[in-house]
């Protein structure tokens, strides 16, 4: 990176944050109400960590990213304890962070935590998985099952 971007994305950063302190640009726990609060707490006190020992080589690589960069703006406990399982919630939460200021998330990267965390979710919360999955549309239903079999064939040969 050239220096005149980091010099401008240094400027950004400190613009961003001075409009959140003044109030201009509401901070993100300002946006979300009481019964959020409440359940993202919950999933902050869980486990903060995750065995992936017995996960395939990729997919632990794949973690490694998930937790240096998700941990830059809340604890990592929050992702892993989270109600998220099927692959288009993890979609959505990828893409909504990726777009916090300070996440600093490239296109690379974020294909990275989709990944691990899909693929956790189906292993880890494999009840929490499939629950959402019989109770989704059968189109919400068939995509999920064949984004999880890619993910699945993907990594298998890896």
């Amino acid at each position: 990176m050239k220096m005149s971007q980091k010099l401008a994305l240094i400027l950004l950063g400190a613009a961003a944050s001075a409009l959140v302190g003044t109030g201009v640009i509401r901070a993100a726990d300002d946006e979300v109400d009481a019964a959020t609060k409440a359940k993202i707490a919950q999933f902050d006190k869980g486990p903060a960590t995750i065995d992936v020992s017995a996960y395939p080589a990729g997919i632990q690589k794949n973690y490694a990213v998930f937790r240096e960069k998700c941990t830059l703006c809340h604890t990592l406990a929050r992702p892993i304890n989270s109600d998220f399982a099927l692959p288009d919630e993890w979609s959505r939460y990828i893409k909504r962070m990726m777009h916090k200021p300070g996440s600093m998330i490239s296109n690379t990267q974020a294909k990275k935590i989709y990944e691990f965390l899909v693929y956790d979710a189906s292993v880890r919360k494999k009840a929490l998985f499939d629950e959402k999955l019989a109770a989704a549309a059968p189109a919400d239903k068939a995509e999920a099952e064949a984004k999880l079999n890619e993910l699945l064939q993907a990594y298998a040969q890896k």
